[in-house]
């Protein structure tokens, strides 16, 4: 490789069929997208300046959210053209290596790896759901609940429940709200070829102060998109005091199988 250039990966993919013609395809530093081929993975690189995208300038630049933004879009709208072509296992931000060869000994390192995510992604689409939960709705849905069985068991008067219930469901809104929020993922898990519970947002940097009690990714055959949706759909409805939030369709990102390699 050139002086001063490294190779930013972007996914790695079958070498065979259209996923490895990416020649018109520009990458985060506007280079010429290229593929690197070991027998039958290709892993889709660009070569980038390292003063910009070296370790050290890299963790400089990591820290200015408009450029990490600008590259980031640059990085996923690569990877998106080719999960678009065929099954993709994407990189995560900022793979970088010194030259091609460190690039093939990663394909023939991890090959089974990879062999192994292209076949889980084959086929399927990455969703994500986020919950979130409303105290006061969840709250007043929790304790209607509680002084409903209270009454059906025969345990004092209509009122005296409902208070109970209100208190006991103030205590414990945190817990109703968690407890809701893993049979929610335990069902969308069972309509999807896999699933995944995700840290949750910090409101500092989503800039939304909505509190979240879910972010689950989830990989949904392409065949049963609309099962799926469907499935969501239901869900919001049965549980009152949680909103759910569909998004996608994503590249696989949470299912790659395969951690980022040091530069």
């Amino acid at each position: 490789m050139t002086d001063g250039l490294g190779v930013w990966l972007y996914a790695v993919t079958s070498s065979r069929g259209d996923a490895q013609d990416v020649g018109e395809l520009t990458g985060v530093a506007g280079e010429p997208v290229r593929s690197v081929v070991s027998e039958d993975l290709s892993a889709v690189v660009g070569s980038v300046p390292l003063e910009v995208f070296g370790e050290q300038s890299l963790r400089r630049n990591l820290e200015d959210l408009d450029w990490l933004e600008g590259t980031a879009r640059a990085h996923d709208a690569v990877v998106a053209a080719l999960v678009r072509r065929g099954p993709t296992v994407p990189l995560r931000l900022a793979t970088v290596f010194r030259d091609d060869d460190r690039v093939r000994d990663l394909l023939d390192e991890r090959r089974t790896d990879f062999a192994a995510a292209l076949a889980l992604v084959s086929g399927r689409t990455e969703w994500g759901v986020k919950a979130y939960g409303d105290r006061a709705a969840l709250t007043a849905a929790v304790a209607e609940a509680r002084a409903a069985s209270d009454n059906a068991k025969g345990a004092g008067a209509a009122y005296l429940a409902r208070r109970r219930a209100q208190l006991s469901a103030q205590e414990t809104v945190e817990r109703d709200a968690a407890e809701r929020a893993e049979e929610i993922h335990t069902r969308l898990v069972h309509q999807a070829a896999a699933g995944r519970r995700q840290t949750l947002t910090d409101p500092a940097l989503s800039g939304r102060r909505d509190w979240m009690v879910l972010n689950g990714t989830y990989l949904v055959d392409d065949d049963r998109t609309d099962d799926f949706t469907a499935t969501v759909t239901a869900l919001g409805a049965e549980f009152p005091g949680i909103r759910l939030e569909l998004t996608g369709p994503w590249p696989p990102y949470s299912f790659a199988g395969v951690e980022r390699e040091p530069a």
